[in-house]
């Protein structure tokens, strides 16, 4: 008796906490639902807005992420390819290497996301066309800093591997002083010789959070239909 009774209320705790969890994940997906739902209609708006030009240097350190993400700028400058960086980038056109190149503006240097090349055409005397000189026009998005790496994958700026476009850690190993704390994906305009390939900037984004919260509502549900019937459970008689 005693033995059945202590097991009924050890599946009664654990149907308990399952409940409490999965309710909890379910809530969690909604709050997430309630920012992707904000963060498709924030870049869709941007997206939609002619280019700006680029914000001062003065408004540089209160600038967010939340703030300039997506934006569309435009502005003048000269590139400087000798401080070029090479990003590991997975993409649709298979893994290769984001070509980030600071541009020197009148506001100061702002590092561009030139685009993808390939692994064949890392080097830059496989692309020598592209390497444009002098007075440039770049249009594109503003995106945030990347600090750190990927998971697993940590950026290790000794060796100039690059796994995210962490402006912070770039900049210091390339010569360049106090850059801005943004980068811009450059658009698709072609560059010449066709090398990089700009304007593959994901602006579309999986939006699976309802779906997600259904089911963990659904199993917060099985998990208290447990828990009455572990309480309404009756005793054997001995």
């Amino acid at each position: 008796m005693k033995g059945q009774r202590g097991k009924r209320v050890a599946l009664a705790a654990l149907c308990l906490v399952l409940a409490v969890l999965f309710a909890a994940l379910g809530i969690w997906q909604i709050e997430r639902l309630a920012w992707k739902r904000d963060l498709i209609a924030r870049v869709e708006a941007r997206l939609a807005a002619p280019p700006a030009p680029l914000p001062k240097r003065e408004h540089w350190a209160g600038l967010t992420r939340q703030g300039i993400e997506y934006r569309r700028i435009h502005m003048n400058g000269t590139f400087r390819h000798e401080a070029e960086v090479l990003v590991d980038a997975l993409t649709e056109r298979g893994a290769g290497y984001w070509v980030l190149t600071p541009l020197e503006t009148a506001q100061g240097p702002v590092f561009v996301n030139r685009g993808f090349v390939p692994p064949e055409r890392r080097a830059q005397n496989r692309r020598l066309a592209g390497l444009v000189e002098g007075d440039v026009r770049v249009t594109g998005l503003m995106r945030w800093t990347e600090p750190g790496g990927r998971f697993l994958r940590p950026n290790d700026p000794a060796k100039m591997r690059w796994f995210s476009r962490d402006i912070a850690a770039i900049a210091p190993v390339t010569g360049i002083q106090n850059p801005a704390p943004f980068f811009v994906d450059a658009d698709a305009a072609p560059n010449p010789g066709g090398w990089p390939i700009g304007g593959m900037t994901v602006v579309r984004f999986r939006n699976a959070h309802l779906v997600y919260a259904m089911t963990w509502f659904a199993l917060a549900a099985l998990a208290l239909g447990g828990l009455v019937l572990a309480v309404r459970q009756r005793p054997e008689a001995a």
